[in-house]
């Protein structure tokens, strides 16, 4: 039976949800456009007069989808050169989905989204559907053809490995802006004291360049380690201008909810910083400059007024 423009507007309207759900179990916007793609095509093939409840038939394959390329995608990851993060989207993309509580945007931070990689595919497609789209279990079962019993016990051990590893202290955009606008000030001071102040004992520094943009392999470990790396991050100098093509420009902003800085060279993102924040200091750094992952955040950059520049400087 062909498909009417009421059955695609139906699709249509389920989209957005659809994105938002794969970003976060892919960790990939490109990813996750071409998984709801590909369940739009299932749509245009099935006999969707017999489909009695459509969202919950989208979400099913959508997720199940998303399940075959997780699989897939361990496999690569451990070809993958250097550290792997997920894709950042910044402030007002639709993928990020709802942010109506605090569960909802704390499962798209990109601390929780760098989590997520340790729980097996099961466990990531039941905490993303209950924790951050509200699924009850019943209807979780019902997509992962898993008793109900099976998907509360999953969720309580998906959540436990999450909370195992956060620290994240919720914060509004003003404070965002006034502790990337500290980290600034310092890292550019030229001295590591004011930097190591704004740090919690046990920062990390961790950077994704896919093989493509220099990145450490190995993440920067402590206060004082991550200190110096930052405020040699931050010295101008003629090899970091030489790589960029010139001095890119940085702003603040926030990505997947977190406090960021971008770095934005003749109107293309080369990077996006975001900040882990705790009650004592500045836990975590999740630097990507993989230009793969970013062709999402400059299109996203180019369609926003983000008035001047913090500074212009070479990373």
């Amino acid at each position: 039976m062909a498909m009417t423009m009421s059955d695609v507007d139906r699709f249509e309207a389920s989209r957005p949800r659809l994105e938002a759900i794969a970003y976060r179990l892919l960790g990939s916007a490109s990813e996750a456009e071409d998984a709801a793609q590909e369940t739009f095509l299932r749509w245009q093939a099935a006999d969707v007069d017999h489909i009695e409840v459509p969202e919950a038939w989208l979400t099913k394959v959508l997720t199940n989808l998303c399940l075959n390329q997780l699989t897939s995608a361990r496999a690569r990851r451990e070809t993958y050169v250097g550290q792997w993060l997920p894709e950042p989207l910044l402030a007002g993309d639709p993928m990020l989905g709802p942010a109506d509580t605090a569960e909802q945007r704390e499962s798209v931070s990109y601390a929780v989204l760098a989590l997520l990689e340790r729980l097996s595919p099961n466990e990531r497609a039941v905490y993303v559907l209950r924790e951050a789209f509200d699924y009850p279990h019943r209807e979780i079962a019902g997509i992962l053809d898993i008793t109900e019993a099976a998907s509360q016990q999953i969720f309580h051990r998906a959540k436990k490995h999450v909370a195992d590893g956060k620290a994240r202290t919720e914060i509004d955009e003003a404070a965002a802006r006034r502790i990337v606008d500290e980290f600034l000030a310092a890292a550019t001071s030229g001295r590591t004291e004011p930097l190591v102040r704004l740090l919690t004992q046990d920062a990390i520094s961790i950077g994704d360049g896919g093989g493509k943009v220099p990145a450490r392999a190995k993440a920067f470990e402590g206060a004082l380690a991550v200190a110096k790396f930052m405020r040699g991050l931050f010295t101008p100098g003629k090899a970091k201008r030489a790589l960029v093509g010139g001095s890119p420009e940085v702003y603040a902003t926030t990505a997947n909810g977190d406090p960021a800085i971008v770095a934005v060279f003749d109107g293309r993102v080369i990077g996006v910083m975001c900040l882990e924040v705790t009650a004592e200091g500045i836990a975590a750094f999740r630097n990507q400059v993989n230009p793969d992952k970013l062709y999402r955040a400059t299109q996203r950059w180019a369609a926003a007024d983000h008035g001047e520049p913090l500074i212009r400087a070479a990373f």
